[in-house]
């Protein structure tokens, strides 16, 4: 009787997740398909239908009547940046929190987490100030600079380095290892699930970010694929109204890479998250 319960269980568990990804999918069925069809053809029913003719007139406008190439590669090099010093500082913080003592060390770590509590929309403003008076409204550093060390990167990188047992780093020492050397060969090398998995989220926050390259981003050829997207979505952009298969075809190209690239990485973000959680 057991084992006929557990392989109910089983059956109902994965009609349950094979029915949310098939609902799950069928916005991103409509949004490429919508791509690929005309105007008029979009609206028919099924919406998620393939389109009876592919055609590619919206990727062509899409190319020559925005500043598209430009969108994206800011947006790869804004989060691409952001990524890469957040690796490197949020290590550095957790590397110094899990293997130092210091005075104050347990009231600055509860002082950082606690800032996570603070909504992002409070300090906006005196944040948009701030940039704006050291000259950096409109310029990478107040894309990249305000986000280089996030409390949750600290504290991720914490619990990963937490799991690096202590006697291996003391070890290094006793070998006469630098500090730099021990945390860049020896402690990098062992939370690579845990790099991986801050850095996919880091990517994956920048990528999609939109209220704060809002504000301090002008010009079409230095904003990012969010905003560009936002300006076509409206009922006229500039002096012309976007069609939907316009539309669609920018926000394909805005989510494919991402989906794919979560798909590629998958496994080690779920086996870094795992290993984060236990600590010995």
């Amino acid at each position: 009787m057991t084992k006929k319960n557990s392989l109910l269980g089983v059956i109902v568990l994965h009609i349950v997740v094979i029915t949310g990804a098939l609902i799950t999918m069928v916005p991103i069925a409509f949004m490429i398909y919508a791509s690929f069809k005309k105007t008029t053809e979009i609206f028919t029913y099924p919406a998620w239908r393939p389109p009876a003719n592919w055609n590619f007139d919206s990727y062509v406008s899409l190319i020559q009547g925005w500043a598209f190439e430009w969108w994206y590669l800011n947006s790869v090099g804004y989060a691409a940046i952001v990524t890469v010093f957040v690796l490197f500082f949020c290590s550095l913080a957790g590397f110094a929190f899990s293997k130092y003592k210091f005075v104050g060390k347990n009231f600055l770590f509860v002082t950082l987490i606690a800032s996570t509590m603070i909504p992002f929309q409070l300090i906006l403003i005196p944040l948009f100030v701030q940039m704006s008076q050291y000259g950096w409204h409109n310029s990478i550093y107040s894309m990249v600079v305000p986000w280089v060390a996030p409390a949750l990167g600290i504290f991720l990188m914490r619990q990963f380095i937490l799991a690096v047992p202590t006697e291996l780093v003391e070890a290094a020492r006793m070998e006469g290892a630098s500090e730099f050397r021990i945390y860049w060969q020896i402690v990098l090398p062992l939370i690579r699930p845990g790099l991986l998995t801050l850095g996919i989220l880091t990517f994956l926050g920048s990528w999609n970010s939109f209220i704060w390259p809002l504000l301090v981003l002008r010009g079409e050829k230095v904003i990012t694929l969010p905003i560009g997207l936002a300006q076509m979505s409206s009922s006229v952009a500039g002096a012309k109204a976007v069609p939907y298969s316009e539309m669609m075809a920018a926000a394909t190209l805005i989510s494919i890479p991402i989906i794919v690239l979560f798909l590629l990485l998958q496994r080690y973000f779920i086996a870094g998250l795992t290993i984060g959680s236990v600590k010995d």
